[in-house]
């Protein structure tokens, strides 16, 4: 069984919808100052964007893999979170229903990051990790199948950017990728499915946009 033990990754996930008259300049600032910010901090390992290809509240998705959750505790993430740029707070307000999860990545099938990325909330009542890890290390082993990952929610962690906004809940976030949407899509509707952890019409599927990584840890895993 996957489920981590001595080398428990942390992750930041930022799922949010944004403005469509301010688009551009979101785009600008993740991809020119936020990431390389983030990926400044030590700890960090890789960050990754993605941007929905089918319908979705959320149409974008940002993931920040650390070496461990601790990582968020630190003095360094810390002071960054409450001292963030001019520019920072000014796409932080016009983010709309966002979702901000820090957790961990309690199990973890496959190798490798796939161009296509599932993601569904698991919300099934009594689930067990090792329910998850079985149905999650069997769809790794499909042909166009490249990683499955479950990330459970810190609530502690999870504080929302904005004064006001709701809360991340004690959740988990399942994410299947692949080589391609299809793929992704199919094996995250199975796995939904078997286990009945999320909702009819709760997958979403993304396409990665471009990661920031170092080179040390570019095989995770």
């Amino acid at each position: 069984m996957t489920l981590a033990s001595s080398a428990i990754r942390g992750q930041l996930s930022i799922w949010t919808d944004i403005d469509t008259a301010y688009e551009a300049d979101f785009n600008r600032w993740y991809d020119r100052e936020h990431m390389q910010e983030r990926m400044a901090i030590p700890g960090f390992m890789r960050a990754r964007r993605f941007h929905a290809v089918t319908p979705c509240p959320r149409p974008y998705l940002a993931l920040y893999d650390t070496e461990s959750l601790q990582v968020f505790r630190q003095p360094t993430y810390q002071t960054a979170l409450a001292r963030q740029s001019d520019w920072s707070r000014l796409n932080f307000s016009r983010m709309r229903d966002t979702q901000r999860r820090v957790g961990e990545i309690v199990v973890d099938a496959g190798r490798g990051e796939g161009g296509s990325l599932a993601l569904f909330l698991c919300t099934g009542h009594g689930l067990e990790l090792s329910q998850i890890d079985s149905s999650m290390q069997e769809l790794a082993g499909r042909e166009r199948i490249i990683r499955c990952s479950l990330l459970r929610t810190d609530e502690a962690l999870s504080s929302p950017l904005l004064p006001g906004a709701e809360p991340a809940p004690a959740d988990m976030v399942a994410m299947v990728e692949a080589t391609d949407p299809g793929a992704a899509f199919d094996a995250a509707t199975a796995m939904v499915s078997k286990l009945a952890c999320g909702q009819a019409g709760s997958v979403y599927v993304f396409r990665a946009l471009w990661r920031l990584g170092h080179d040390a840890h570019s095989s995770l895993g």
